[in-house]
C-alpha cells in the first residue's frame, strides 16, 4: 500500500466556504423574509380599525384576529413572531389600530394594553343629522357641552383655520346667510374617541379627513358636474333628508330640473331646518318664513347643506337619474310619486294621503 492511498484526504477549504456562504445566505434570506412578513400593510393608511381582543386569548389567536381586522401583511411570519416575540402579558380590549402600523408594533402595543390605542366610547355623526344635534352626540362622550362645541365650530377665526387646511371647504361657509359654517361637511359615520381625537378640533378633523376623502374620490364627477363642492354638498343634503337611497337619484333628478327651469325647490325639509326640527305638518307662518332657506319661498339653492350625510346622496347629485318630472310626492310608507305637472301632483297626494297618526308619528 503506497502512502498516498494510505493518508487521510484533507477536507477542501473551498467546500467548506461555500457551505458557510449558504448558510448565511440562508440567514439573510430567512431575515428578510421575516422581516418584510411584519411591515405594515398598507403605509400611510392611517384609518382607524378597530379589533376586539377577547379575554383568554393567545399569541397565536391574535394573529387570527388581526387577520380577519386586514392588519396582517403574512399570517406565516406573524405566526413565527407571535411565538418568537415573547408576548407574555397580552391583554384583553377593544384597540383601534390602523393598516399603517407594523405587525411587532400592534402586538407590543396589545402585550402592554397601551391606554392611548384602546378604544373609548363611540360618537356617531348621524345620516341626516343635523350640527346641533352631532354636537350633543358629542357633548355625551367628550369633556365638553354641546354649546362649547357649537361656539367652537362657529368661531370663524377656527372656521377660517379649517378652509386654510382642507381643500374642499371655501368662503362659502362664511357668508352672512349660513346657519352653521360646517352644517353638511362631517360625514356621517360612526367614530371611535381616541386619545389623538378627544378635542373639538381633534374630532372635527377626523370627520373632516373622510368627507376629504369620499369628495376626493368623486373628484373627476365634482369637476365635471358644473357646480362647486358647497353646491353639490348643499343639494345632496336637501335629498338626503327628503328620500330613501333607493329613490335620491330619482328626487335629485327633479331637484335639476326644476333648478334648470328656475323654478324653487318648493321642498319642505329646508324650511323645516330654518326652525331645526322635523316634521311633516308644517305651519302657514313656518312656510311664510323670509329666511334664504325657505326653498318653498325663493328659487335655487340655501346658502348651505342642512344635514350631514354619507357619499349616497353625494352621488344622487352627481348621477342624477335623468327624467322629466318637475314634482315628487313621498306617501306615509315612504314610497316615492312622481308627476311633471301640478294636476298629477295633486292626484298623487289624494291618492296616498297622511293621515293625522302618521302625522303625529
Amino acid at each position: 500500500m503506497s502512502k498516498a492511498s494510505g493518508a487521510k484526504r484533507r477536507k477542501s477549504p473551498l467546500k467548506g466556504l461555500l457551505i458557510l456562504i449558504l448558510l448565511l445566505a440562508v440567514a439573510v434570506g430567512f431575515g428578510g423574509a421575516y422581516t418584510l412578513g411584519l411591515r405594515a400593510v398598507e403605509p400611510g393608511n392611517e384609518d382607524p380599525v378597530v379589533v376586539e381582543i377577547p379575554n383568554g386569548s393567545g399569541a397565536s389567536m391574535i394573529v387570527e384576529y388581526l387577520d380577519e381586522a386586514g392588519l396582517v401583511r403574512s399570517k406565516f411570519w406573524a405566526k413565527v413572531n407571535s411565538k418568537l416575540g415573547g408576548y407574555n402579558s397580552l391583554q384583553a380590549n377593544t384597540y383601534v389600530f390602523n393598516k399603517s402600523m407594523a405587525f411587532n408594533q400592534i402586538m407590543n402595543i396589545i402585550n402592554e394594553g397601551n391606554f392611548e390605542y384602546v378604544s373609548k366610547e363611540s360618537i356617531e355623526v348621524g345620516d341626516g343629522a343635523r350640527l346641533e344635534q352631532v354636537a350633543a352626540s358629542m357633548s355625551e362622550q367628550l369633556d365638553f357641552s354641546a354649546d362649547e362645541i357649537m361656539a367652537k365650530w362657529s368661531d370663524k377665526d377656527y372656521v377660517r383655520e379649517l378652509i386654510d387646511k382642507y381643500w374642499f371647504l371655501s368662503e362659502d361657509i362664511l357668508d352672512k346667510d349660513v346657519m352653521y359654517p360646517l352644517e353638511g361637511y362631517l360625514y356621517a359615520d360612526t367614530y371611535f374617541v381616541t386619545t389623538d381625537n378627544s378635542t373639538i378640533e381633534g374630532f372635527t378633523e377626523m370627520c373632516l379627513d373622510r368627507m376629504g376623502e369620499e369628495l376626493e374620490a368623486r373628484q373627476a364627477e365634482i369637476d365635471a358636474s358644473g357646480y362647486s363642492v358647497h353646491e353639490i354638498l348643499t343639494l345632496a343634503s336637501i335629498v338626503n333628508k327628503e328620500a330613501m337611497a333607493e329613490d335620491q337619484p330619482g328626487v335629485a333628478g327633479v331637484f335639476k330640473n326644476r333648478l334648470a327651469q328656475k323654478m324653487s325647490l318648493g321642498s319642505d325639509v329646508t324650511v323645516c331646518y330654518i326652525f331645526q326640527e322635523d316634521r311633516v305638518d308644517l305651519k302657514q307662518s313656518q312656510l311664510d318664513s323670509t329666511s334664504p332657506y325657505n326653498t318653498r319661498k325663493y328659487a335655487g339653492l340655501p346658502p348651505g347643506p342642512i344635514c350631514q350625510m354619507t357619499g349616497t346622496p353625494i352621488d344622487a347629485v352627481l348621477n342624477p337619474e335623468s327624467n322629466d318630472y318637475i314634482f315628487f310626492y313621498a306617501g306615509p310608507d315612504g314610497t316615492v310619486y312622481y308627476g311633471k305637472t301640478q294636476a298629477e301632483h295633486e292626484a298623487n297626494i289624494e291618492a296616498h294621503p297622511w293621515s293625522e297618526e302618521d302625522l303625529a308619528q
